[in-house]
């Protein structure tokens, strides 16, 4: 059940205490791929997973915006601190518990917000009348060349929102943007903004991308998310 679709008696009504949380980011991608990249492949991963799910589980509004001041020299980025995306997040399973969620499965889709949902999920289940735990997508899948707006985010928005790609500029993407993630000197990653390597925010080539692998990246990291529903359910 998605919670934004339903009437508060139908919220009601739902005989569960799993809930999933999708995050994600408003930030660029390069200039074929929409600022809201993040959000829209977590919500689609989240969507596909509350479809398959053989119980019940409540599917909350995504969080759009998180911690990405690092593509903060690209125009329509929107970030907040550490610190607060951590209450945001943490107020937001308070809420869902409330009700009577405690069991609460954060689906990240942005990078930035890795560090600091680790951090708040451990805090939420120590302390708070919850439990919760982050999912990052792209770390459920086979992605070797993840990049920013590269060829695995790409790929997805193929299969998922076809639309929203801008497919006269792949080549343009690929053309001003950059191999890696970065400039490593002894282990030290001295950029910290992305414009710092990459002239269009893009890293990786959204080219070698395509629907068919966005299809499977889906299913990948579906079950992924699947899996780790159904352990959380019996935790």
């Amino acid at each position: 059940m998605h919670l934004s679709d339903a009437t508060w008696p139908e919220a009601e009504a739902t005989d569960t205490d799993l809930a999933v949380l999708p995050v994600g980011s408003t930030e660029q991608h390069g200039p074929h791929a929409p600022l809201g990249t993040d959000s829209l492949t977590a919500a689609a991963v989240a969507d596909a997973a509350e479809t398959e799910y053989d119980d019940e589980v409540v599917v909350a509004p995504p969080i759009q915006v998180g911690v990405a001041e690092e593509h903060r020299d690209f125009a329509g980025t929107l970030w907040v601190s550490e610190d607060t995306f951590r209450d945001y997040v943490r107020e937001t399973v308070a809420s869902l518990a409330h009700h009577g969620w405690t069991r609460v499965v954060v689906v990240n889709g942005h990078g930035g917000n890795v560090d600091p949902l680790r951090e708040v999920c451990a805090r939420i289940t120590r302390h708070d009348e919850a439990d919760a735990w982050a999912f990052t997508w792209f770390d459920g899948v086979d992605a070797p060349d993840m990049g920013h707006g590269g060829p695995v985010e790409t790929s997805l928005l193929q299969a998922t929102h076809p639309d929203l790609v801008r497919e006269d500029r792949l080549d343009d993407a690929a053309d001003g943007g950059a191999d890696g993630w970065g400039e490593w000197v002894s282990g030290v990653n001295l950029a910290y903004d992305t414009s710092e390597f990459s002239e269009n925010g893009c890293v990786g080539d959204p080219g070698a991308g395509s629907q068919e692998r966005g299809e499977q990246l889906l299913e990948e990291a579906t079950t992924a998310l699947l899996a780790l529903l159904d352990r959380v359910a019996e935790r």
